[in-house]
C-alpha cells in the first residue's frame, strides 16, 4: 500500500518555532522555524516514506467561519516579528524541493486536508496528517492516521481511531459534536455553559450526534442542564459547524501532483544560501558549501520577493 502524507504546514511551523531556541544565520535571518520544520519534515519521510505528499497553509484573507462567528480565533496574539519572515523561505524551499503545497482563501489548511484526505480514499492509500492541531483527529479512519510531535520536535505519535476515542472520549466523527457543547478556547468559542469535557463525551456517547440529542432533549433527566441545551441550542448548532472540518473544496491537485521522490540538488543549494549546515548533514550527509549570499527578507509576501 502507497502512503499518502499530509501536512498541517502553519500547525507544525508553530510548533517548530516555539519548541527552538532563537537561532539566525549571518546575515540576521531567523532561521528556528525553518530549521525545526524541515527536520519534522525529514525525519516523517523517513520514518513512513510516503509516496506522495503535500504541505498544506493557512492564508491571511479570513475564512468561512470568521464570518460566521466574528469572535473566531479573535483571541490569538499576532505572529511573532521573527517568525513572519520565515514563512517565505520554508515556502520556496519547498517550491525547490518540487514538494506540492496547497492553500485556499477561505479555508484553514485543516479544511485542505479534509479535502485531500477524502478525495483520495478511493485510491488504495494509507494516509498519514502531520499536525500539531487535535482538530484534525476527527479525519481518523482505519487508513488514516494522525501524527503529532508529543514532546519536542522528534516524538511523533501516531494517532489510530481508537487511540483518539481514548484521548478524546468520543469517536473521531464525534469530535466537532464533542466542542459544540464542550467549547474549543484556542478557538474563542465557549460551548454549553457549564458543560466541560466530561459532560460533553457522556452526551456525545449516549445520543451520538447534536442532532441525536436536541431530537431526545426531553430525556434527559438533569433540568437545569437540558434547560442549558434548550437555550443555546442556535449557538451549539453554530459551534458544531465551527468545528467541523470541510471536505469538498473545489481542488485540481492530483495524486500524480503530489508524488514525492525524495529532496533533490535545488533545495540543496537554498539550505545552503541559508546555511542550515545541520540540515544540509541530515538531508544530505555532506557538508556544507556556501554558495552566494542571501538578505534578510523583510515582507511575508512571497510573491514580491526575490528569495534565492
Amino acid at each position: 500500500m502507497k502512503t499518502l502524507l499530509l501536512v498541517d504546514g502553519h500547525a507544525i511551523i508553530h510548533r517548530a518555532f516555539h519548541a527552538l531556541p532563537p537561532l539566525s544565520n549571518r546575515e540576521g535571518i531567523p532561521t528556528n522555524a525553518i530549521y525545526g520544520f524541515f527536520g519534522m519534515l525529514h525525519k516523517a519521510t523517513v520514518d513512513f516514506h510516503p509516496d506522495f505528499l503535500v504541505v498544506c497553509f493557512d492564508t491571511p484573507k479570513p475564512t468561512f467561519r470568521k464570518k460566521l462567528f466574528k469572535k473566531y480565533q479573535s483571541n490569538r496574539p499576532a505572529m511573532d516579528d521573527t517568525l513572519k519572515p520565515q514563512i517565505p523561505y520554508i515556502k520556496k524551499l519547498l517550491d525547490l524541493a518540487h514538494i506540492a503545497r496547497l492553500e485556499k482563501p477561505g479555508f484553514e489548511a485543516d479544511d485542505v486536508i479534509g479535502t485531500i484526505a477524502a478525495h483520495n480514499k478511493q485510491h488504495d492509500l494509507r494516509i498519514l496528517i502531520l499536525t500539531g492541531d487535535r482538530d484534525l483527529m476527527q479525519l481518523s479512519t482505519t487508513t488514516t492516521l494522525i501524527m503529532t510531535p508529543r514532546t519536542g520536535l522528534s516524538d511523533i505519535h501516531l494517532y489510530t481511531p481508537q487511540e483518539v476515542e481514548k484521548k478524546m472520549g468520543v469517536k473521531p466523527k464525534q469530535i466537532p459534536d464533542f466542542k459544540a457543547l464542550a467549547g474549543d478556547p484556542s478557538d474563542n468559542y465557549r460551548g454549553v455553559e457549564g458543560v466541560g469535557q466530561k459532560t460533553a463525551a457522556n452526551l456525545i456517547t449516549r445520543f451520538d450526534n447534536i442532532e441525536k440529542l436536541y431530537q431526545n432533549l426531553s430525556t434527559i433527566d438533569n433540568s437545569k442542564l437540558q434547560k442549558k441545551l434548550a437555550n443555546q441550542k442556535k449557538d451549539v448548532l453554530l459551534f458544531k459547524k465551527l468545528a467541523t472540518i470541510v471536505t469538498d473544496i473545489k481542488t485540481d491537485l492530483s495524486l500524480e501532483k503530489m508524488k514525492f521522490s525524495g529532496f533533490n540538488s535545488q533545495m540543496k543549494e537554498g539550505l545552503q544560501q541559508l546555511q542550515l549546515s545541520s540540515l544540509l548533514k541530515r538531508f544530505f550527509d555532506n557538508k556544507p558549501q556556501l554558495t552566494k549570499k542571501i538578505s534578510p527578507v523583510k515582507t511575508i509576501n512571497s510573491s514580491q520577493i526575490n528569495l534565492f
